[in-house]
Parts: C-alpha cells; sequence; structure tokens
C-alpha cells in the first residue's frame, strides 16, 4: 500500500508511533503539529532530545537517570539509607517526593515484571538491590511499585526475596487506585499511602 505522505513525513509519524502512548492517529497529530512550527522551535525540541541522549544516563547505584556517576539522591548524606523505596521508573520518584514523606533512598527496577511480555526478574534491577542491602545497611524497604497487576507480582516476587533476609518489607497502604499508576496520584493520597504503609505477607 502506498503511503499518502512523502517519505519524510510518514517516517516522522512512524518513528513518534512508536512511542508508549502514541497511537496512530496521536502520531500523525504531533507530526503535523511539528512540522507547522517554526523552525527554531522544531530545532529546540531536537537540540533538547540530542542533549538528553547524551548526557543523562543511570545512576551507578539506584538507576535513577542521572547526568553524573551517582543521582542527587544517592550522593546526598543527608538521606537516610537504611530505608529504601523501590519504584519501577524514574518518574515515580518525582511522585514520592512531592508528599515530603520519605528521606530514605530509592532503587529504580526499570520496569515490573510481565510474563505476558517476556519481563522476568532477570530484565530488572533486583540482583543490583539486592546487592546494596548489606553494604549499606538497608533495615527497612518499601516496596513502592503500581497498584496493577505487573505492580503486584513484583512485589510478591519482592517480598519472597527479601523476607528471609531478616528485612522489614512494606508496601504502600491504602489510598492508591488499583489498577493506577503513581505518576498520576496526587501528593496528599501518595502520602497518605506512603505513611500508612504496611508490611507484605
Amino acid at each position: 500500500m502506498v503511503s499518502a505522505y512523502t517519505p519524510p513525513v510518514q517516517a516522522l509519524i512512524d518513528e513518534l508511533g512508536r512511542l508508549p502512548g502514541i497511537g496512530p492517529k496521536s502520531a500523525q497529530r504531533i507530526a503535523f503539529h511539528l512540522l507547522k512550527l517554526p523552525a527554531d522551535d522544531a530545532n529546540r525540541l531536537a537540540h533538547a532530545i540530542r542533549e538528553a541522549k547524551d548526557k543523562v544516563r543511570f545512576c551507578q547505584r539506584c538507576f535513577n537517570v542521572s547526568e553524573g556517576d551517582l543521582c542527587g539522591y544517592c550522593s546526598d548524606d543527608r538521606r537516610d539509607s537504611s530505608i529504601i523505596c523501590v519504584v519501577e521508573e524514574s518518574r515515580d520518584i518525582v511522585s514520592v517526593e512531592k508528599t515530603g514523606e520519605f528521606r530514605g533512598r530509592y532503587h529504580v527496577l526499570l520496569g515490573a515484571m510481565s510474563p505476558l511480555e517476556g519481563i522476568g526478574p532477570e530484565q530488572l534491577k533486583i540482583r543490583e538491590l539486592l546487592a546494596r542491602l548489606g553494604p549499606e545497611g538497608v533495615q527497612e524497604v518499601i516496596v513502592c511499585t503500581n497498584p496493577n497487576t505487573e505492580g503486584e507480582v513484583t512485589a510478591m516476587y519482592l517480598a519472597r526475596m527479601l523476607k528471609p533476609l531478616g528485612l522489614t518489607v512494606t508496601r504502600l497502604a491504602s489510598g492508591l487506585p488499583v489498577g493506577g499508576d503513581l505518576e498520576y496520584a496526587d501528593e496528599l493520597t501518595l502520602g497518605r499511602a506512603l505513611e500508612g504503609r504496611r508490611p507484605i505477607d
């Protein structure tokens, strides 16, 4: 089937369509919006993408996004290293920080277990989490994965791995809707859930 668009336009639509949450119609809409932008605006966007790809990496300790070897949370000596909050993605850290309730350290799994998509424990940063526990004197791990099927499976797996080590393993309390994402939770709801975290059975 012949494309209705010139090759450069079709290539732009195709690349935008590969982004998470962007369907074919949204990809077309964004592509044509970008084509209408003044050249300076489009170049600024392209430059921001290149800069982020060139300068941003993953923290060597917790796998949060960082410009240096360690992210700001890992290099901050005022944070409590005995408590680690485990999240799925770096964006979840921002949500937790907005509550003002947590002063420990973080660990980013870079995803959640999803057997249907072929994502098991080996694809996540679980080995690296286990390696941190002894050297950092960790006493409590707060499992802060999303309250959906993948997040729950990941939380249960982590609890089975961590409990035999004599650690306190907690999960966020009620307040977060099941099937929702931390990214969209308001500060009050997330703050209450963090305050009322409970042990995982």
